[in-house]
This record gives C-alpha cells, structure tokens and sequence, in this order.
C-alpha cells in the first residue's frame, strides 16, 4: 500500500467520521431540546479528555508497567534514542511491561508525555533486529499523533450512544405515548448509528498501523524484513502459549494500543496451528495462506489488520 493510499484513505474515513457526525449532530440539534443535548455532549467530551489525561496511569496499573532504566538495558535505550532521533521527535520514557506474552504499545498523555513500552515475553522471544523494528512502529505512532488522533474520534461514538440512550430514558418517564415511543425510536436510531461510526474509526485505527509498519520500515535498516519477521513471531507465539487465553482476558481494555491485537493473534493463528517453522521461513509460511471470509468479516470488527494482509504489505517495501 502506497503512501498516497494510507494517507488518501486516513483522510476519507476521517471526513466520513466528522461530516456523519455533524450531520447527526444537527439532526438531534433540531429534534430535542439544545441545552440538554449539548450539555451532554459538554459531558462526555470532559469524559473523554479525562480518561485521555489520566489514560497512562490505568495502563500502568493494569499492564503492570514501571519505567526501565537506561543500566538495565543499555542496548534497547540506544536503539531508542537513535530511532527517535531518525523520526524527528524527542525520545519516550521507554517503560517494560512484566506481561510475557509478546507485545509493544506507544500511549502518554500531557501529564506524563510520551511513553513507548515493551512487554517482557517480547524481550524474550523477539531477537534484537525484531525489537528494534517493533520499537520503530511503536516510534510512528508517536510520530503521527496516533494516541490523539484516536481519542479525538472515539470519543463521537461514546458521544451518540449516550444521547440515544438518554432519548430512550427520557421516552420511558414521559406520559404522552407517542412522544415516548418517537424519543425510544430515536434513541434505537442513534444509538445504531454509533455503532456504525465505530466500523469506519476501526477502519481507521488499521489503516494507521499500516502507516506505522511504513515508518518503521522506513527508520530501521532492512525494517520491513525486520517487522515481518517480528509480527509474525508475535502472532504466532501468542497463539501457542500456553497462558495465552489468561492472559488476553486483562488486556482487553486498551489492546487497541498494542502492535498486535492479542485476541486477534487468537484468530489469525488459528488457521496455522500446525506451522512450526520460525523467523522469515515462519513468515513465508503466512504468507502462503489465503485469508477467508471470515477472516475478512472479522478484520472488518478490528483495531488490526489481518496478519496475512499486513505481512504483504511489508513485503512491498522490502
């Protein structure tokens, strides 16, 4: 995927994203009163900013996240350093996650700044070339304003459901049977309708992992080889770890942070149990499958590409 068509279609889907919204917006503007209305929506905008600001400290506690310091890993803050130095931006506090499946995640926030972290089983099964492509996708996502980005549009779905279930509380306390069964309606409708945003910010979320996989590639030596070889190991180790399905169950709540979606490891390994191959000949062995209908039906659900997709477009790079 060209960098025209992830930028062409991150624009789009935002342009759906805000011009749906406003038109909906001004549809409940004319249809309810405009102080409750707007004084919800002044509600759950503050909401939003706030689990944006304090965001970092959930994460920590449920991640079981601590800052690294540089003598512990002198090695992985050097690779830091000089990739953010490549990108353009500061340098994160770089964090360790004590979670032993496989993974990495960019997030922050203007009370703690940037932070990338890294989990244990990632330092564990990842060899140093992997790591360091990881860390430059995890770089991208900072470089790109993703953790903004996203908290900005996913507030609007929050923001619907909210007056659409508010419509249909107030349709159950009025007298009048036709205005409360009009207000349930409307209610149903919005609340529908913040369903259907949610498809095209998912859409959105994965398009800006492609983005991210491009910068990485683009920052690190031989990065798209690197990448391929890392995501593959992380899908794969996921999936046959013992622990996996324990584990995953805590890391629901912000796994859309992570560089690979541990559920989704789940399912995209499903179908390649039965390798046992590793690094690029593991990649390779992806590659060869076709991804299925439902593959697709359940990538369009999620904050991931299909494993098999984004392994071809990282083969287009290298």
């Amino acid at each position: 995927m060209s960098i025209w068509k992830l930028r062409l279609s991150m624009a789009a889907t935002l342009a759906i994203i805000f011009g749906l919204s406003t038109l909906v917006f001004t549809v409940i503007l004319s249809l309810a009163g405009v102080f409750d209305i707007l004084t919800l929506g002044v509600i759950v905008v503050v909401m939003n900013i706030a689990q944006w600001l304090f965001a970092p400290y959930i994460v920590g506690a449920l991640y079981k996240v601590r800052a690294m310091p540089e003598n512990e890993n002198p090695q992985l803050h050097e690779t830091v350093s000089k990739l953010s130095e490549k990108s353009g931006i500061a340098k994160p506090q770089l964090m360790i996650s004590s979670i032993q499946l496989p993974n990495a995640f960019a997030y922050g926030s203007p009370l703690t700044g940037s932070r990338v972290a890294v989990t244990e089983g990632l330092l564990k099964n990842l060899n140093t070339d992997e790591v360091e492509a990881v860390v430059g996708h995890e770089l991208g996502h900072l470089k790109h304003r993703d953790v903004q980005t996203m908290m900005v549009v996913s507030f609007l779905p929050a923001l619907f459901y909210y007056i659409g279930f508010s419509l249909m509380w107030s349709g159950n306390t009025q007298n009048n049977k036709n205005s409360s069964g009009n207000s349930a309606l409307m209610g149903i409708g919005f609340m529908a309708f913040s369903w259907i945003l949610n498809i095209f910010i998912l859409n959105l979320s994965r398009t800006r992992e492609y983005y991210a996989d491009r910068h990485s590639a683009s920052v690190v030596e031989n990065g798209a080889h690197k990448l391929s070889s890392g995501l593959a190991k992380i899908v794969h180790t996921t999936q046959r770890n013992s622990r996996g399905k324990k584990d995953t169950k805590n890391l629901n709540a912000f796994k859309a942070l992570f560089i690979a979606d541990p559920d989704k490891a789940n399912t995209d390994s499903a179908t390649l149990a039965t390798i046992e191959a590793s690094g690029q000949n593991l990649v390779q062995a992806i590659l060869s499958k076709e991804p299925t209908f439902a593959d697709k039906l359940l990538e369009a659900l999620s904050t991931h590409p299909n494993i098999v997709k984004r392994l071809r477009a990282l083969q287009e790079l290298s």
